[in-house]
């Protein structure tokens, strides 16, 4: 893509996300899920990674996605229409990796996930999101296989970096970008966000737009 093809998609994501944002529904279930009508992009990461916040900072939004410090407060996939006329969905799901959850339910929730992965023809992309204090765990590489089990492509965003001293976040990257290659459904791409400071937020949105057209 041209250097002016680049700067029109992010004046247009820019536009969008500056646009009508709304909470559309909750689905605790398959036969919940809204008409397959929009290109949807699914948002995973371990409890706590900052997701609700991102999505928030995304959108210019306060409170359109609930931030909280309880682990596993987001139980349900939750779906968000960008655009008049509607353009795409942003879908939060749910939180994993917690140890505080009854077994059950992160059972629930890990059958709902792979389900809405697998049988989601309109899912474009995830965005997995790491924690950039604490880099890859195992959990995320976890949800990282399921997602190329599914041949979801998916981008690896680190989180909460304005929390991480600089000279950390060059070798994070780095050994970020290595786990990712082994990955077969991880695009090559991978982002650096702050959902205080900003940074990284209008690329992220530029990406989802891209995905959301292809």
């Amino acid at each position: 893509m041209s250097e002016a093809a680049d700067q029109e998609l992010a004046e247009r994501a820019r536009k969008l996300f500056a646009g009508p944002i709304e909470f559309l529904k909750s689905a605790p279930g398959l036969q919940f899920l809204p008409e397959a009508d929009a290109p949807e992009i699914a948002f995973a990461g371990r409890s706590n990674v900052g997701k609700s916040s991102l999505l928030n900072a995304l959108t210019n939004r306060k409170g359109l996605a609930r931030t909280s410090n309880t682990p596993g407060r987001t139980q349900e996939l939750n779906f968000f229409d960008v655009g008049e006329p509607l353009q795409l969905r942003l879908v939060d799901m749910p939180g994993y990796g917690f140890a505080e959850a009854p077994k059950d339910m992160v059972r629930r929730w890990r059958f709902l996930m792979n389900d809405y992965l697998r049988g989601r023809a309109v899912l474009k992309r995830a965005l997995v999101l790491i924690d950039a204090r604490h880099g890859l765990k195992e959990v995320d590489r976890e949800i990282m296989r399921m997602l190329d089990d599914a041949a979801i492509s998916y981008h690896l965003v680190l989180t909460k970096s304005d929390k991480v001293k600089s000279a950390a976040l060059g070798p994070l990257y780095e050994a970020t970008m290595v786990e990712a290659a082994k990955h077969p459904a991880a695009h090559p791409a991978i982002f650096t966000t702050s959902s205080e400071t900003g940074s990284g937020i209008a690329e992220l949105r530029t990406a989802i737009l891209e995905a959301a057209l292809t």
